[in-house]
């Protein structure tokens, strides 16, 4: 037969008949449940969810059975919930669930008293069932006892209750009401009909249980006792300390006695004033600690830093300047600046005797050996090396350190390396200074302002220490690949650029250091591995394209793979390698030496661009295309050469007449100007000289010389204004076959500091106008129109005339 009730659905609980369970209540249909309930029998369907998370639960989210329930009692609290006291009364099965009237309305058929299905099994079988159901139900009491008193969420009286039950299946119900076991678990009791079974599913899952408990039974007593061992071993070691004050002994004497190590150290080491104050309150703090405290390790930690500073130790400075010169001719071949600046310094330390450490910063492209000249510089100069890679730092804590009110706090690099060096004056390596971060944990850039400035540094602060330590005998190298660096942080360093390499100079140094270097590291014997200057030279030219080395070397060592396996497979004794053989070694040619181009081309001019890397060939291509005057560009450009562009175009149009060019040309066609390798960003105003002559070479239909290269921005009067890194953009010219560039007359001053082999192998013409590019550049000279042609002259803008007669060309 089919009942209807209200339908209350319940999160992690399942209610069991006879079992009186207080529920707290919120949500708003199952509080319309229980006050419709109220207003009729007080009678309501109890029933678990499937998903406990689920808000809003229909009927695939609830389990088929539960139970019938009285509601006692119900309260509604301030909060908006309702405590409810319900008592369950028998299992049902829910057949069908509707919603009225904002509440949920189940069709359930009660099932069968669990009471009369197990007495119309005694019956049926006789005394022999009932002793084991008798002995079942003993044994689920008595496991149920021994689960009451580890777990200590039950009260002790609820044992006694169960003991007093008679009927298996209230029995069975009573002991899964009060077991701790999963929902699921719990509605397999409810769904089970036969006491029998269900008394043997209670006993079951109670002996899992006891098993688990046990287990924290057996961890709460360990723990226990380790706390009473502790706090025994306190006790006696606070006793013995007892004794030896009253015997006079303070335990500083005797082999092995900590407290006796550090005060020894503090006595001896050449502390500063600050540093034995603060050391001797450290020791004097620890004396009265127990040793296995935590507060014991972090003074005990931080008395190990203090004293494992190197307090007036130094090296001995080599003063010896011919001495230092040889070294870091021998180590680097070329890098002249650097070198005067290190001896400079040298010399100066001879004669004086003491010198506050110089900070330089050594920039330039990957490759080009600033991180090996730093160890070249501590190798001249007699100091330990340590070095601190910056790229990525972004932690403030990782130059000053963690103060010791943090758990595992430990000093900065600095005080770490310091200790590392054991040396007071040292020579530190900052590499990759231009890398740093910056997040929410500070400004590590802002930290190294300190660290970096002469006037400061010899009161550096750590935050771990605390106490002031002088950085001023160290000598500070930091490397960059830019000087995309915080301007203050700039001021504090001696910049010293390091340009890239020419061809002779790598030949050099591939002959000197790399060959023979890679020789060794791939086990060839003396002999077996050759590779002559020519073919060296052809290595540099076709199968690299750098400022510095490193893939030079890579190169290198492929061939000596190569020339090792063909020695081991027994085909040769020797390789030798040749320009003739390169190929069969090298593999096919990664870069063309020799012209940009193969011949003269109508718009397309060769610029010089400078990159981290070094310098470039800049290719600038245009066309005209039918159209109403519109200068369109591509090539991934930036708003300063796109700037560049506008104002060359304008220059051209006011100066037309005089390059030959019809004005009306421009009301009908537009130009294209294009930069190659167009997934590269391309910013800056030196292309301005390049794209003047490419327009003009386009508009005109002269082609431009294919051994010439330009660098230099234009204003709109046609001057060439000066710019930088000269000496990449000269070495880019160099490395691609260029035989003649055009510079800035303003930069003519900068070819002092020029290899003497770049300017001899080009042909390097300083300009004052574009005027002057254009006659050097185009392969024809230009020829003014014919100012008789009436139609043209209307069409001239009206600064043509003046544009073309304002600028003084020399």
């Amino acid at each position: 037969m089919t009942e209807t009730f209200p339908l209350l659905p319940l999160r992690d609980i399942v209610v069991f008949p006879n079992m009186i369970v207080p529920l707290f209540v919120g949500r708003d249909k199952s509080v319309a449940a229980l006050e419709a309930a109220m207003g009729a029998d007080k009678e309501i369907f109890l029933v678990a969810q499937l998903d406990p998370s689920e808000d809003d639960p229909d009927r695939d989210d609830l389990y088929d059975i539960g139970v019938t329930a009285t509601v006692l009692q119900l309260l509604k609290l301030p909060d908006g919930t309702v405590r409810v006291l319900v008592e369950g009364k028998s299992r049902a099965t829910m057949d069908a669930l509707h919603t009225r009237d904002g509440y949920f309305v189940a069709e359930v058929r009660l099932l069968p008293a669990d009471d009369a299905q197990g007495a119309a099994a005694l019956e049926a079988a006789g005394q022999q069932l009932d002793n084991e159901l008798a002995a079942l139900m003993r044994s689920v009491v008595g496991q149920f006892e021994n689960y009451a008193k580890l777990n200590r969420k039950l009260p002790s009286e609820t044992a006694v209750q169960l003991g007093d039950i008679d009927e298996p299946a209230r029995l069975a119900d009573a002991v899964a009401a009060n077991i701790q076991v999963k929902v699921a678990d719990k509605q397999a009791l409810l769904v089970e009909a036969d006491a029998r079974k269900r008394l043997e599913m209670v006993y079951a899952f109670m002996e899992g249980e006891l098993g688990v408990l046990q287990v924290e039974k057996k961890i709460r007593s360990r723990v226990k006792r380790q706390m009473e061992k502790t706090q025994r071993e306190y006790y006696l070691n606070e006793q013995l300390k007892a004794i030896q004050r009253e015997l006079g002994n303070d335990g500083e004497e005797g082999e092995g006695d900590e407290i006796a190590e550090l005060t020894q150290k503090i006595a001896t080491l050449k502390l500063s004033k600050e540093a034995r104050t603060k050391a001797t309150a450290e020791l004097k703090k620890l004396k009265t600690m127990a040793p296995m405290s935590a507060e014991a390790t972090v003074v005990r930690n931080y008395l190990d830093v203090l004293l494992g500073l190197p307090w007036g130790k130094k090296s001995r400075i080599k003063k010896n300047i011919s001495a230092a010169q040889a070294v870091l001719d021998e180590d680097h071949y070329a890098l002249e600046k650097v070198k005067d600046r290190i001896v400079e310094y040298l010399a100066v330390q001879a004669r004086t005797n003491k010198l506050k450490g110089p900070i330089l910063c050594l920039v330039g492209p990957p490759g080009v050996g600033k991180t090996s000249l730093g160890k070249s510089i501590a190798k001249a100069t007699g100091r330990e090396f340590v070095r601190q890679s910056l790229g990525g730092v972004r932690d403030e804590a990782e130059i000053r350190g963690h103060r010791r009110t943090y758990i595992g706090s430990l000093p900065g690099k600095i005080v770490t390396n310091l200790r590392k060096a054991g040396a007071s004056n040292p020579l530190f390596l900052l590499d990759e200074i231009d890398k740093l971060g910056q997040d929410f944990r500070g400004d590590p850039a802002s930290a190294l302002l300190e660290v970096l400035d002469p006037e400061q540094n010899n009161k550096f602060q750590d935050h771990y220490l605390e106490i002031d330590i002088d950085l001023s005998d160290v000598m500070f190298v930091t490397t960059a690949n830019t000087l995309n660096l915080p301007q203050p942080l700039l001021d504090r360093m001696e910049i010293i650029r390091l340009e890239g390499y020419t061809e002779d100079e790598k030949l050099e140094i591939a002959e000197r250091h790399l060959l023979a270097k890679q020789i060794e590291a791939h086990g060839l014997k003396p002999g077996e591995f050759v590779l002559t200057s020519d073919g060296l030279r052809d290595l540099i030219r076709y199968y690299t394209r750098e400022a510095g080395v490193r893939t030079l070397e890579r190169e290198i060592a492929r061939l000596a793979r190569k020339a090792l396996r063909r020695i081991l497979e027994g085909k040769v004794q020797s390789v030798t390698i040749t320009p003739d053989n390169l190929a069969d070694f090298a593999g096919v040619k990664k870069y063309r030496f020799g012209m940009g181009e193969e011949e003269h081309q109508i718009g397309a001019v060769t610029g010089l661009a400078w990159t981290e890397v070094g310098g470039e060939l800049l290719t600038i291509e245009s066309v005209t295309v039918a159209g109403k005057g519109m200068v369109r560009t591509t090539g991934k450009l930036g708003d300063v050469m796109k700037e560049s562009v506008e104002a060359a175009m304008s220059f051209v149009k006011a100066r037309a007449p005089s390059y030959g060019i019809k004005p009306s040309l421009f009301a009908r066609k537009d130009v294209h100007i294009h930069l190659p390798e167009g997934a590269v960003p391309k910013d800056g105003p030196s292309a301005g000289i390049g794209i003047v002559t490419s327009i003009v070479s386009t508009l005109t239909g002269v082609p431009v010389r294919r051994d010439v290269a330009m660098t230099g921005e234009v204003t709109l009067r046609g001057r060439v204004l000066p710019i930088g890194g000269l000496k990449e953009k000269l070495l880019a010219a160099m490395r691609g076959g260029i035989t003649t560039v055009l510079i800035p007359e303003e930069n003519e001053k900068d070819l002092a500091e020029i290899p003497a082999n770049i300017k001899a192998g080009l042909k390097i013409i300083p300009i004052r106008h574009v005027d002057e590019a254009l006659r050097l550049a185009l392969t024809e000279p230009l020829t003014s129109i014919d100012w008789s042609d009436a139609d043209e002259l209307a069409a001239l803008p009206a600064s043509g005339v003046a544009g073309g007669s304002g600028e003084v060309h020399h």
